[in-house]
This record gives structure tokens, C-alpha cells and sequence, in this order.
């Protein structure tokens, strides 16, 4: 097979391909072949039918069919990885006359994806600041209240309830009269904060006392199952108030919370446990912030059918976050103060970046020649395995069946060549920060990926 390139446009190239006598000919015999397993014409047997008998009975128009539609395809595949092409759009093909016994010459006009090229110069000393780590006494102090809320008891109180503690209560929802089980509960343990039924009943048990009543009306929150979504009147018996009671902090607490025997050496591993943590959102952050700086190095036009499809992509896996919370897209994002305008425009500057971190990567791979091997897409198939429970090589069958074993051989290939970045990048000291940074609050796109505030992704 001969193949030429042309660019015709921007992103936009024309292949021209020629195939050989001899390969059209043993596909076009593929196509007969098959044909003759699926028609029956009397005096022959199923699969012995001759070529010339199918051209009378059937029509060489059929046969031509099963050739463009099994063959061309393969051909045109062939052709674009002998180009390393990265089709975006479905290609427009010109396909010449099919003869046995003579060349095939067809062209296919289509919109690829664009590729970089960088020097070496380009990409290895990456200039970065590494965040400060400092470990203080009031956040290993914070820590160690958290383990002792883990041991911690509840204790009726007789002040009124606020939030963080727990309440009995008696909760009955209805519409119109009639009962709603989903959102009846007799002596229901419910903690205040936790909007398990909505907002509001966190709002009206505030400050309440044991027997008081509330009566209010409010929409179900996604605790609720079906119903979520629902406008209710609620009525409300608060039986009781509970707080929590920790327990002290001393050498007693700290055999029964962990293997010490006394609250300095527990304190002790639980600072090593906060330098640790620290230490790898610090690296996290070192990697974001090299890829960020190659981004913000290239300048490239991207095609808008390739941000586009990474747009709707974004979009329905939102829209799959949010059914999972019993919510619309729109109810999520309105939860959380943002509007469906602004979580579009959200994603489609994160897609952006993210087409962008891809060619960025995928331009450094090929430049330093990185590769997959098979040990490590089988290391990274046991890894996914065992984290939805599902035995490695069944997940193996089902992405090769699926096509996805190449999209994960890709995010192997890209990650290898982010760490080369990083090994190559000239890191200082951040002075002004003492931690890795934390946005206070995520994006559009970001709350409706996760159900609330999260780090910047590509």
C-alpha cells in the first residue's frame, strides 16, 4: 500500500491511497466469499456459489458494497497510522473504480488532530517553585481532636442543640395530608448539619431544646431516594439532644486509639502522618504546576470539533454525577451557587487545558521515545481491577474488546513523560507559601464532577 499526505487546510489533511492489484483482489474475494454464505440460489451449495452467478443474481453492486464497507475502512486505518494520524471528524472519501486485477486509488479528506513538536530545549528545565512543608502544633492538635471524634460518645444535654450534635426525633413529611415514608422517621437519631432531609431542618433545629415542635415546609433533599426534589410539610418532634463527648486526651486514650502507649509518641506519629501527607500534596502540586508552565509555553490552535467533543464529554459525565446524587445537572449546580452558563464556560477552559497537557505530553513522548510495556498496562489493569472489584483479566478482555486498552496505553505513555518533566524541571523553594496551595472553592465544572469543592484537574 502506497499513501501520500497533503495539507489542505488548517488541521485538515488529504491521504491519498493507492492499494495493490493483488491485495484488492484477495479482499474482493473476501467479499464474494461472504456474500455466497448468506444468499441461497438453487443447484448450488451454501458458500459455492460462483462469482459470476453472484453478479447476475445478486449484483456486483453488492459485492462492491461488502468491499467498501470491509475493506476501505481497514485501508484508510492502515493509512493513518503509517501517518501517526489522530482523526477528529468522520473522513470524506473519493473512492476510485474497483477492478479485479488492477490498483485501488482512493482519497480521504479529514480533520486530524493537531501535534507538536519540541526540542529538548524546550522542555527540560522547566522553572518551578516547590510549596513550603511545615508541620504546626495546632494542626497536629486539630488532628488529634479528629481521632479522639472517632472514639467519641454521645451524652443527652440539656442546652438547646446545635450543629455537630445529634438529635431523637420524632420526623413526619407529608403532601397534601398524606404521609411520606421515605421521609417518616420515629425516633430518628439525626445529626444536625448533615442535611439528610434538606437544608431547613438543620436551620429550625438550631437552638432547639428537647420537646419543642417545629412545623415547616421544604423541599426533599437527596437523602429522601425517589423523592428527592419533592416539596413536603414537615412536622417535627425533638425528643432529645445528644452532644459528644471525647474522650480526654492522655496515655489511656492513646493505647485504646493506636499501638502507643503514650500521647507524645501517638502525637509523634501523627505529625510524621501530617509530613507525609503534605509531603505528597507538595509533589502533586510540583507536577501540576510543571505541566501548567508547558501549557502556558505552546502556543497551538486547537480545532473546535476537538474541544467541542471534549465539552459534551465533560458535560454528560456531570450529568451522570449528578443522577447518582438524585439530582438534575441544574439542581446540583444550583446547590452549590452556580449556574448551567457559567459550568459550560468552566468546561470548556478546563478542556482546553486538558487537549492542551495531552499534546504537550504526547510531544515529549515521542521526542524521548517513550514507550508502554505490557508488564505495566498489566500492572495498571490490576490496579483498576482491584479498585472496582473485578478480577484483572476479565477487566483485561473487556478493554480489549472495547478498544479502551489503547486510551489507557496512552495515559500510561503521558504520565511517564509528566515525570520526566518533573525530573528534568529546576525546582526551588516556594517563599510564599508554607503549605500547597488549596483553592477555597472549585469551579462550575468541578462541583458538578464531584458533588462539591475539588482541585483542578486536566
Amino acid at each position: 500500500m502506497q499513501t501520500t499526505l497533503e495539507e489542505t487546510d488548517k488541521h485538515t489533511v488529504k491521504l491519498t491511497v493507492e492499494i495493490p492489484p493483488d491485495e484488492v483482489d484477495k479482499d474482493l474475494d473476501r467479499a464474494y466469499r461472504k456474500i455466497a454464505q448468506q444468499v441461497k440460489i438453487p443447484g448450488f451449495r451454501k458458500g459455492k456459489v460462483p462469482k459470476q452467478v453472484i453478479d447476475a443474481q445478486v449484483g456486483h453492486e453488492a459485492v462492491l458494497g461488502e468491499f467498501i464497507e470491509e475493506s476501505v475502512p481497514t485501508y484508510y486505518r492502515d493509512a493513518l497510522r503509517e501517518h501517526d494520524l489522530a482523526p477528529i471528524t468522520e473522513p470524506d472519501i473519493e473512492l476510485g473504480d474497483v477492478e479485479e486485477g488492477k490498483s485501488l486509488v482512493f482519497t480521504a479528506v479529514v480533520e486530524v488532530r493537531p501535534r507538536l513538536k519540541l526540542e529538548e530545549s524546550d522542555y527540560k528545565g522547566v522553572m518551578v517553585e516547590r510549596p513550603k512543608v511545615e508541620i504546626t502544633e495546632d494542626e497536629v492538635e486539630r488532628y488529634l481532636d479528629s481521632l479522639r471524634e472517632r472514639f467519641a460518645e454521645l451524652e443527652t444535654v440539656s442546652r438547646a442543640a446545635r450543629e455537630g450534635d445529634y438529635v431523637v426525633l420524632d420526623l413526619h413529611a407529608a403532601v397534601h395530608g398524606e404521609e411520606i415514608p421515605e421521609a417518616t422517621r420515629p425516633d430518628h437519631l439525626y445529626a444536625v448539619g448533615s442535611g439528610e432531609f434538606g437544608d431547613k431542618l438543620d436551620a429550625e433545629l438550631a437552638g432547639k431544646r428537647a420537646g419543642e415542635i417545629l412545623a415547616f415546609n421544604d423541599t426533599l433533599g437527596p437523602g429522601a431516594g425517589d423523592r428527592a426534589g419533592q416539596e413536603v410539610s414537615f412536622r417535627v418532634l425533638v425528643k432529645e439532644v445528644k452532644g459528644k463527648k471525647l474522650p480526654e486526651a492522655d496515655d489511656e486514650f492513646a493505647k485504646v486509639a493506636s499501638e502507643f502507649d503514650t500521647l507524645g509518641e501517638l502525637r509523634a506519629e501523627l505529625r510524621e502522618q501530617l509530613q507525609k501527607n503534605r509531603e505528597r500534596s507538595a509533589d502533586a502540586d510540583v507536577r501540576d504546576r510543571v505541566l501548567q508552565a508547558m501549557i502556558d509555553s505552546v502556543d497551538v490552535d486547537l480545532p473546535d470539533p476537538l474541544v467541542d467533543e471534549e465539552v459534551q464529554h465533560r458535560i454528560v459525565h456531570a450529568q451522570e454525577r449528578a443522577e447518582q446524587a438524585g439530582m438534575t445537572l441544574t439542581q446540583l449546580l444550583e446547590t452549590q451557587g452556580f449556574d448551567e452558563l457559567r459550568f459550560r464556560a468552566d468546561a470548556r477552559d478546563h478542556a482546553i487545558r486538558a487537549i492542551k497537557a495531552d499534546l504537550v505530553l504526547e510531544a515529549v513522548a515521542r521526542q524521548e521515545g517513550i514507550e508502554v510495556t505490557a508488564e505495566e498496562i498489566g500492572r495498571e489493569i490490576g490496579s483498576l481491577a482491584a479498585a472496582i472489584g473485578r478480577e484483572p483479566k476479565d477487566l483485561a478482555k473487556s478493554l480489549n474488546r472495547s478498544g479502551q486498552v489503547v486510551a489507557l496505553a496512552g495515559d500510561i505513555i503521558r504520565s511517564k513523560a509528566l515525570d520526566l518533566l518533573v525530573e528534568h524541571a529546576d525546582i526551588s523553594p516556594d517563599p510564599g507559601t508554607e503549605e500547597p496551595t488549596q483553592r477555597s472553592e472549585g469551579s462550575s465544572e468541578e462541583v458538578a464532577a464531584t458533588g462539591g469543592t475539588a482541585e483542578e484537574t486536566s
